[in-house]
């Protein structure tokens, strides 16, 4: 048996706190306190009160103050952290609490409640451009801020259509994603920014644009952009005006405010259903390189890939770092920036890079993985929950993590794609069921 307690509150219609009907603030405070609880309201046909008022259904004698009952189970552990709060909330009514012996709980796992709505979590007022916007303006707003596309808009303010880090890259000629280019030299920046003027928003842009109304659900918004491969969506008004935007770093931020700690729960010995560890959607695939590897071989392996990081494994396969292609500018910057710039930007044929570069390719051949990569890395368990991956992406900002054995073996990477897929997609079926 486990050992809870049950709050039952007996009020009425008219009861109120703070100005709020009670029995919806008392939903709300439990709500909000991410515990075990189940709460119900419900309302009855007849009663009385202390002051000799009847509570009737019947036309004759009609009451517009029916009586309330609100009921609140919990683990016994909690109930001592709810009543004083509750007391304080209930001016007009009675506040009970009785043991309860539970024979079971269980619980299904939701990453979001259905009520969130999009307008909840969105990023509002955000920034925009305009068709004929140049590329160089494009590019300058993009790396003076936190994300990676942005909404262009007509003179309504309605979204025509999204300018996306992969439309720089494949349909405007960008040489470097916005990371590398926020780091690059005034120079070299300057001049990636000079031969992207001439093009405008318009010729590039990914047209038209999927946008979802900020009153529809998450759930639906997650749907979407599953369904499409978006990693954000425009949300607009009832007249199609833009009004935010919603990422999938929107959505996780608010998996941390809105889910409760499940792991908490399977301590309490509350069952919990639809659990999603971090092994079921690991990414197995990905390169991997031992710390001896010459970094002219990481560099062919970052290219030949299209990646953006490789690991780098010990002989037992335990995870010693990651190289990306920001560290490999980082480390050659300083002594080789025309080498390093013409590797990463592709401005030349690798073989023609060996040939114009000569020093720095000797360079990489005689430098290792081990003196490059970066070890100062954030990783996850295989058997932690989903949950405990979504904490550390958004915390510290990382659209991939590292995964590990129970013996620090390197077993693959997610990513915020691959969070959105395995995370939603069990609920969005079991919404549709």
């Amino acid at each position: 048996m486990l050992r809870y307690k049950m709050i039952e509150i007996f009020t009425s219609e008219e009861a109120r706190w703070r100005g709020e009907p009670l029995h919806e603030a008392v939903v709300r405070f439990v709500r909000e306190q991410k515990l075990a609880a189940r709460c119900l309201v419900t309302r009855a046909t007849d009663g009385c009160y202390e002051n000799g008022e009847i509570a009737s259904r019947k036309l004759e004698i009609l009451s517009f103050n029916m009586p309330l009952r609100i009921t609140i189970l919990l683990p016994a552990a909690d109930c001592d952290r709810l009543l004083p709060n509750l007391d304080e909330m209930v001016s007009d009514g009675l506040v009970t609490a009785q043991d309860v012996e539970v024979v079971a709980h269980k619980t299904r796992q939701r990453l979001l409640p259905r009520q969130i709505k999009v307008r909840d979590i969105m990023t509002p007022s955000p920034s925009r451009v305009t068709p004929a916007t140049p590329l160089d303006e494009v590019v300058r707003l993009l790396l003076a801020a936190v994300f990676t596309g942005v909404p262009v808009v007509d003179a309504d303010s309605r979204p025509v259509g999204v300018v996306t880090q992969g439309d720089l890259i494949y349909k405007g000629g960008m040489p470097l994603r916005l990371g590398l280019l926020a780091v690059a030299q005034g120079d070299q920046l300057e001049a990636v920014l000079a031969a992207l003027a001439p093009k405008t928003a318009r010729e590039i842009m990914t047209a038209p644009a999927i946008v979802i109304d900020g009153d529809q659900s998450v759930t639906e918004a997650v749907e979407l952009m599953i369904t499409k491969q978006l990693k954000r969506l425009p949300v607009v008004d009832a007249k199609g005006r833009l009004q935010g935007m919603l990422s999938r770093l929107d959505v996780f931020r608010a998996c941390m405010r809105e889910a409760p700690a499940w792991q908490t729960f399977a301590g309490l010995r509350i069952q919990v259903g639809n659990l999603s560890l971090v092994a079921d959607i690991t990414r197995r695939d990905t390169q991997t390189v031992l710390s001896e590897t010459p970094v002219e071989e990481v560099i062919r392996i970052i290219d030949a890939n299209d990646l953006q990081r490789v690991a780098v494994v010990g002989p037992d396969g335990r995870l010693l770092g990651l190289i990306s292609d920001r560290d490999l500018l980082g480390a050659f910057m300083p002594e080789h920036p025309e080498g390093i710039w013409g590797y990463l930007t592709g401005l030349l044929p690798f073989t023609e890079r060996g040939k114009r570069y000569q020093e720095f390719g000797e360079t990489l051949r005689s430098r290792t993985a081990a003196e490059v990569m970066n070890v100062s890395i954030v990783t996850v368990r295989e058997d932690a929950p989903i949950d405990d991956a979504i904490r550390l992406m958004t915390e510290k900002g990382l659209k991939r993590l590292p995964v590990l054995d129970g013996q620090g073996r390197f077993q693959g990477m997610i990513s915020r794609d691959s969070l959105l897929r395995t995370g939603f997609a069990s609920q969005e079926e079991e919404a549709g069921a």
